[in-house]
This record gives structure tokens, sequence and C-alpha cells, in this order.
């Protein structure tokens, strides 16, 4: 893996280039995440593949990127990471979680061989009158609790992940990895890189701005395919996407490839190798 940047509004992004091969998969990361959780699909990928993935503005390595957030600027940052690699109608987009989203609305705007949701951008019905920023602390739970706390050391911030209900049983070299990465500042003040900031404002267009990402959808031009996992982010055993809402979403847009990975959760359908694996050949797999 290397490493490069990609100058955009506000500062500049790091972007991760995993595998040396001419066919290119650009990538989007998870709404609290950076690139090292797109490791374990990197692995997986057939040698003529690299896999491109940046921090997106506000996390990892690009905190320092300035708002304004908003998964339109990511879509936007991402077309830039498009162009410096040179990415083209050969190349694959995808996206986990909230990058799924970013995933779908540059996809609308730019022609890719294909473009793989990984359990993310299908619009999440908001209950009406509901406080955008109340319904993103019950659904995110513990991954945006730790973004306001502080950790007297490394260690303890990788034990905080240890005790995650969707992480502990899969954990691995990646995902203290992932945590690692993730983790900053001095002894006793340790902290997560994602600025809470951006993930709210993040949050707050994804419950709230539904009409654009269902018209990001329908403009997808590429094959399109959504990858479920059937548990969710606290490992409970309803998924992100339940299957009402993907049921609705095959009968709004037949075009859209569903296909729900085996037991996994939301995060270890890109962290655990099995998925992965899976996730891999979907990505690299021959266009229809």
């Amino acid at each position: 893996m290397k490493f490069d940047e990609v100058a955009v509004p506000g500062g500049r992004l790091r972007i991760a280039l995993f595998g040396e091969g001419p066919r290119l998969v650009i990538a989007a990361h998870g709404i609290t995440g950076s690139h090292v959780s797109w490791g374990a699909v990197a692995d997986a990928l057939p040698p003529e593949w690299t896999l491109v993935a940046p921090d997106l503005r506000g996390r990892g390595h690009s905190a320092g990127v300035s708002g304004p957030y908003g998964l339109d600027r990511h879509a936007e940052d991402l077309d830039l990471v498009a162009r410096h690699v040179g990415a083209d109608e050969t190349s694959v987009l995808t996206g986990h979680s909230m990058g799924a989203y970013v995933a779908a609305l540059h996809g609308a705007a730019r022609r890719y061989a294909r473009v793989v949701l990984i359990d993310g951008g299908l619009p999440l019905p908001m209950p009406p009158g509901a406080d955008p920023d109340e319904v993103l602390t019950l659904t995110l739970g513990p991954a945006i609790q730790r973004l306001s706390m502080t950790y007297p050391s490394v260690d303890a911030y990788v034990d905080f992940f240890r005790a995650h209900p969707a992480l502990g049983e899969g954990w691995s070299p990646l995902v203290e990895e992932y945590v690692r990465y993730d983790a900053t500042g001095a002894e006793g003040a340790v902290r997560s890189r994602a600025r809470e900031d951006a993930v709210r404002q993040d949050g707050r267009w994804l419950l709230t701005e539904t009409e654009a990402a269902s018209a990001a959808l329908k403009a997808v031009e590429a094959p399109l395919s959504l990858l479920r996992a059937p548990r969710g982010l606290l490992n409970q055993p309803v998924g992100m996407l339940p299957d009402d809402l993907a049921a609705e979403w095959a009968a709004r847009l037949p075009s859209l490839r569903q296909e729900v990975v085996d037991d996994c959760n939301h995060y270890t359908i890109v962290f655990d190798p099995r998925c992965a694996r899976l996730v891999a050949s979907r990505l690299t797999e021959p266009s229809p």
C-alpha cells in the first residue's frame, strides 16, 4: 500500500492505494471510518486490481480538511480523487455504509463499469418530526458516542472497541489496525480522529436529504448492485437496511441487483475475510 494526496476545496485529502494493478476500484468508507476499513477487501482483490480509498474530509488523516461537509461535498471530493488516479469507464465504484450514499451521488454524475453499494445507499425513512441528531445518536450508538470522549491511552481506546457488540467476536489484526489508525492525541487525552461536527453534519444530510439520495440511485447508469448484511450496527438481528426497505427498492428500481451476505453484520461485511472475499468477487466480476 502507498499513500498520495489530492487537493480539494479546504485542504488535501489523504488517499491510500492498495495494490499496483491497472484496474481501479474507487472506494468510500463509512461515517466515522477511514481508508483502513477497506484492507480486507483490498487483500482479496485479484492482482490486476488496485483499490483507491481516501480518508474522507473530517476523518483519518483528512480530518483537517475544512467543511462544509455533507454527502454531496464528499461526492465532489470523490470525483477529484477519481480524476487524480485516472479512473475511467472500466473502473468500479463502491462505498460502505455512508460511503454507499456518497458512491451513489458520485456514480450518478460519472460513468463506471459498475457501482456496488455495501450495506448502505437506500434512503432511510425518518419518523415525522424526529430530531436528526437524536436519531443519529440512537442509530450509531457507540460509533458516535466515542467522538466526544477521551481515553487514557491508545490501548484504552482499543479496549473500547473490543467491547463493541458488532466487533468483539470478529476481532482481528485488521480491526485493531483500523482502531489504532483512528486514535490521536497525547497520553491521557486520546480521542478519535473523526470530527464530531463532520459526522453530525453528514448524518443530518443522510437523514434529511432522502429525495436527493433517491434521485441519485435512479440516475446511476452503470450496473448497480447492493450487498446487504443481515445483522446491524450493534450485531442485532435486523440489518441497517431491513428486508422491507430492500423490497420497497426492488419494486421501485428493478435494475438494482440485491444480495444478502450471509452471517455478517454492518461492520464485518468488510472486515471479516470471508465476507470481504465475496465483496471483492462482486467488485471484480465481469460486467453484464
